[in-house]
């Protein structure tokens, strides 16, 4: 792909990588003037730009998923392949680009299981159509594969196209995919090694009928049992507003009426007040009584 200024400016090494810093490797740029160097930070949008929209055209893609916005927002990186050979125009061209980044994905192993890793992954790849079928598509992968020390069976490749998987195919042998859910496509060798430590998915309990309850655990369930006294009172002791004041307690129990309580005190152990009250003697002579056994003795200990 042709531009109308001089990528071998821009782009210092035959590839040469750019991250969401757009800063390319081995860019010849020292000592240039800051508009110099506003002018080829343009120029390199511009690269990123038009190459990510003739890789979308070329996979059949509704709008670019390479684009100078996408970079600067995403840790992704490209590798960016020129050829300063070309005597065209005398300003060299672009051969193409691959964009790789690490994504945390769910993946199914043959077991059918969900693990979380977060693989290498191949996001967009592209060789100018007049320039496939020269072995420029392998010279950039595999200086990808070096740089970031990777074997072709760790990548995760999203939406591959049917020539990426050929290539791949004929190039690194990689044929027998691993099935999923999403757009990503794994290989067999996948779950050999990960850089990030896999952790498997809790495998999906088997959901079985929901049975309604039996006539025995119904009626369990309706009936209601009572806790004993003083367990069973709605309201728990209740503490003064007051500090040092002593709490407040609720109603424990109903109070009894005259009857009901003869009848307690009759089955309670014999007590002197309590047989004068049986003997339906009033309250006050009984009080006189006490005061006045308790004058006499005080008398006649002086």
């Amino acid at each position: 792909m042709e531009f109308p200024f001089d990528v071998d400016v821009l782009f210092g090494e035959r590839i040469t990588t750019v991250d969401q810093r757009l800063q390319p490797s081995g860019r010849r740029g020292a000592g240039l003037s800051a508009a110099h160097r506003m002018d080829l930070q343009q120029q390199l949008m511009t690269v990123i730009d038009e190459m990510g929209k003739a890789s979308a055209k070329a996979q059949n893609l509704p709008t670019p998923i390479t684009s100078t916005s996408r970079m600067q927002t995403n840790r992704h990186v490209l590798y960016i392949l020129k050829d300063s050979e070309a005597k065209t125009v005398g300003k060299g061209i672009i051969i193409g680009f691959l964009k790789v980044g690490y994504k945390k994905l769910f993946v199914l192993d043959r077991n059918g299981a969900h693990n979380e890793v977060e693989p290498l992954c191949v996001l967009d790849f592209y060789i100018h159509e007049s320039l496939q079928r020269h072995g420029y598509g392998k010279e950039l992968f595999h200086y990808m594969l070096q740089r970031e020390r990777v074997e072709p069976h760790q990548l995760a490749i999203d939406r591959p196209s049917d020539k990426l998987l050929s290539f791949l195919r004929k190039h690194y042998c990689l044929s027998d995919t691993i099935p999923q859910v999403n757009n990503f496509v794994v290989f067999q060798g996948f779950f050999s090694y990960q850089r990030a430590p896999m952790r498997k998915m809790p495998p999906k309990r088997h959901e079985g009928e929901i049975k309604p309850y039996s006539l025995s655990d119904r009626e369990f369930l309706k009936e209601e049992v009572e806790p004993p006294w003083p367990f069973n009172q709605s309201h728990s002791m209740i503490r003064s507003s007051s500090v040092g004041n002593s709490p407040v307690r609720g109603c424990l129990k109903p109070f009894l009426n005259e009857q009901e309580l003869l009848k307690n005190l009759r089955l309670c152990p014999p007590h002197s007040t309590a047989q004068h009250l049986m003997n339906g003697e009033p309250c006050d002579s009984v009080s006189q009584r006490r005061r006045t056994s308790s004058l006499n003795r005080s008398e006649n200990s002086h």
